[in-house]
């Protein structure tokens, strides 16, 4: 499982402003952009670009996404390739005979998913027991989600996840260590 850091005050107020509007059900960081990148006149500071959630919000409400990408120059970047219908390749992966497993990877990365929210918030939230997040265990439906996972629990777990990271810095779209997002002052 990721390493879950608390949120400071200063983290919170960023993700207030990556979101513009107060987060909810904050359990704390699963993911940073620059954080290995030492601060020079083309990088910005080490900021959130990924939130672990509680299932169940403040209001009462289940939320089955833990990994919740909040990086807006992240989050632009996955709204692009989807908007680009780039999508419908990440599901023929799935779907290619040639690689069954991907489709298998892709399952454990459902069960990983789970099995990590369980730990970080143990009480059970019967309305999305089975549910993860971004179409996991048999479609991609959230590009968004599925690289919030992969930026959360590593390369390795979530392979559409990876996948979408990879197309990401392939296009120059975006990578979590030259993000050149920061906050209005």
């Amino acid at each position: 499982m990721a390493e879950i850091r608390p949120a400071t005050e200063a983290d919170l107020e960023i993700i207030a402003a990556q979101l513009g509007r107060v987060p909810r059900g904050v359990l704390g960081i699963a993911a940073y952009c620059n954080l290995t990148t030492p601060p020079n006149a083309a990088h910005t500071a080490p900021h959130p670009a990924v939130i672990a959630t509680t299932p169940r919000l403040p209001n009462g409400e289940p939320f089955p996404t833990f990994y919740y990408l909040t990086c807006p120059a992240a989050v632009a970047a996955c709204s692009q390739l989807e908007a680009a219908g780039v999508m419908r390749e990440a599901e023929a992966l799935l779907d290619d005979p040639q690689h069954p497993e991907f489709r298998l990877a892709y399952h454990r990365a459902h069960r990983a998913y789970l099995a990590a929210r369980k730990v970080a918030s143990p009480a059970p939230v019967p309305e999305i027991a089975n549910f993860s997040a971004g179409g996991m265990p048999d479609r991609v439906k959230c590009f968004h989600a599925l690289l919030g996972h992969a930026l959360a629990a590593g390369l390795g777990v979530n392979p559409v996840g990876d996948w979408v990271l990879a197309r990401l810095r392939a296009e120059n779209l975006w990578s979590p260590e030259t993000c050149d997002w920061h906050p209005e002052p």
